[in-house]
C-alpha cells in the first residue's frame, strides 16, 4: 500500500540502504511477474490463505507494474460465498490512512491519487484480512514496501474493532536476508509467494 516514494529519505543511512535494495528487488519483481506460471501458483495460494482465515471481508490493491494481479483470484473467493465482500483502498488525501471502498468485478473504477484505479462505488467497508503488495520481504514476515507509509498510518488508525489480518503478496524472487528494522516495523501475519508461506512455521 504504500505506494508514493518516499523524496525525504536522504541523510538517513538505513533509508538509503532501503532506497538501494528497493531499486534492484523491483526489477527482480518484475522479471518474477512475467513468468506465468508463477502467476498461477501465486493465485491458487492466495485461495489457500483466504480458506485457511475464514474472513467475509477482504480488502486487496489494484496492480500496479510488476505487482502480483490479485482480482482474479478475488473474483473467484467471491463467487463462492453469498456475504463474502472485497475493496480497494482510495486514498483520500495525501499522507492520511486509506479507506477501503466495495469492489465487485462489474463496479466502475475511476482514477485517484498517484493515478491509481479506485472503485466508484463509494461505499466504505472495513475488510477482515488486508492483502498487501510487497516490494521485498524476509522470511521472518517483515515486508519492504514503497517507502510512502500507507500502510503503517492505515493500521495505525484502524476504524475497526481490531486489527485486521495482514497478508503480504510477493515473488520469491524478492526474498531477501533478514531486512533492516526500524522500531515501527511490525511484521505481517503471513506473506504469500508462488513457492509458499512465510514464516515457515505458518506453512
Amino acid at each position: 500500500m504504500e505506494r508514493e516514494l518516499n523524496p525525504s529519505i536522504a541523510c538517513n543511512p538505513v533509508a538509503e540502504s532501503k532506497k538501494a535494495l528497493r531499486r534492484m528487488l523491483l526489477e527482480a519483481r518484475l522479471q518474477a511477474a512475467s513468468e506465468p506460471a508463477h502467476n498461477v501458483a501465486l493465485s491458487r495460494r492466495i485461495l489457500d490463505a483466504l480458506k485457511r482465515f475464514s474472513v467475509n471481508g477482504v480488502g486487496f490493491y489494484w496492480p500496479l507494474a510488476g505487482e502480483f494481479d490479485a482480482r482474479a483470484a478475488i473474483a473467484v473467493w467471491l463467487a463462492a460465498g453469498a456475504q463474502r465482500e472485497a475493496s480497494l483502498p482510495v486514498v483520500k488525501e495525501r499522507g492520511a490512512p486509506l479507506e477501503f471502498h466495495a469492489w465487485t468485478p462489474d463496479t466502475p473504477m475511476k482514477i485517484g491519487h498517484h493515478k491509481i484505479a479506485e472503485p466508484a462505488s463509494g461505499r466504505v467497508v472495513i475488510p477482515d484480512l488486508l492483502f498487501v503488495p510487497c516490494v521485498g520481504f524476509d522470511e521472518d514476515g517483515y515486508r519492504l514496501g514503497y517507502g510512502g507509509g500507507y500502510y503503517d498510518r492505515t493500521l495505525g488508525a484502524w476504524p475497526g474493532p481490531k486489527q485486521p489480518v495482514t497478508v503480504g503478496i510477493a515473488y520469491e524472487a524478492c526474498r531477501t536476508p533478514a531486512l533492516q528494522r526500524e522500531a515501527h516495523d511490525v511484521p505481517l501475519d503471513l506473506i504469500v509467494t508462488e513457492a509458499g508461506f512465510y514464516p515457515r512455521s505458518a506453512g
